[in-house]
């Protein structure tokens, strides 16, 4: 390979068992994905090798899957740009957002070697829209993903605090943009969500539960716990050692979490403004070109959501 990897021995061999990774091979897996990129005439994307092998590992290293994979990330982007578009850690709002922790991965990671993200509704419904919350949420996901080389193997957890959460939070997440926000992040990128743990489970949001699961394949699905407000409870799946102080843990407050990944996105505000402009042109694509009802299942409208 023509970078240098971050990953130990112990998580090359991990890759190696998993997601059949074979060292012989990588170099001309990649250059054949590079070449099938070339040859799209709808894809304007990168077609470096880190990049390319990002995606062979969370396909497993099957050529055809990660042809799909990457076509229908830059398809989805596309088909959302209100969430990608005018991205820069410099906006004032994006900076808010991003101070507040709502999404923050975890400076440590877990036992097994995966990172944690921490998602939280701590913050005022009213004071931002969707699409601003949204545009810096996968703002810092993708600088993650970019730096980030070890999850691409043993992946990722999730945990959703919903301490404070009020029906307000929910309404800014009417269906139609569920289902945009689930089918990104489920069928737009390549990590591999090993867990996604509730806590501070109320039964106002079970019934918001119930609807935002139709849209969730069965893996992830069979990969949920919930909790209630015994933190002992998660220590037995996420070590105390790597969770913030205000969950009992020994890794510094959110507030601080949050402020390190703020400095990471600063660092990286040339690639944020770069990856803008990776596009899909659908006019170009061979075939029928797609549009967003032929993914999302909806004709792009945010409808409103019907509360009893």
């Amino acid at each position: 390979m023509s970078y240098p990897t971050t990953l130990s021995k112990e998580i090359l061999e991990q890759a190696q068992r998993e997601l059949n990774e074979d060292p012989k091979r990588v170099r001309e897996d990649i250059e054949h994905i590079r070449q099938w990129i070339k040859k799209q005439p709808h894809l304007h994307i990168r077609t470096d090798d880190f990049f390319i092998l990002r995606f062979l590992r969370g396909c497993k290293f099957s050529l055809e899957k990660t042809k799909q994979k990457i076509d229908m990330h830059f398809t989805l982007k596309a088909m959302v740009p209100e969430w990608y578009k005018g991205r820069d850690p410099e906006d004032p709002v994006s900076r808010e957002i991003l101070k507040l922790g709502i999404m923050v991965p975890l400076k440590d990671l877990d036992s097994k070697n995966r990172r944690v993200f921490l998602m939280r509704n701590n913050y005022d419904p009213r004071l931002y829209d969707i699409n601003a919350l949204n545009r810096a949420f996968y703002m810092l996901g993708d600088v993650f993903y970019e730096i980030d080389e070890i999850h691409q193997v043993t992946g990722v957890v999730m945990i959703m605090d919903l301490k404070g959460t009020t029906a307000a939070h929910f309404l800014v997440y009417p269906p139609a943009v569920m289902k945009k926000a689930t089918v990104l992040w489920q069928d737009g990128y390549c990590a591999r969500y090993k867990g996604m743990y509730y806590i501070h489970m109320n039964s106002a949001f079970e019934t918001i539960f119930k609807a935002f699961s139709v849209f969730l394949n069965e893996k992830i699905k069979s990969r949920i716990k919930v909790y209630g407000e015994d933190y002992e409870e998660i220590y037995k799946d996420i070590p105390k050692r790597i969770m913030p102080k205000e969950y009992g843990g020994e890794s510094g407050t959110v507030e601080e979490i949050a402020k390190y990944w703020l400095k990471i996105a600063d660092s990286k505000r040339k690639f944020i403004l770069e990856d803008q402009k990776n596009t899909v042109d659908e006019s170009k694509r061979p075939g029928k070109p797609k549009k967003s009802e032929d993914i999302f299942g909806i004709d792009g409208s945010f409808r409103k959501l019907d509360v009893d």
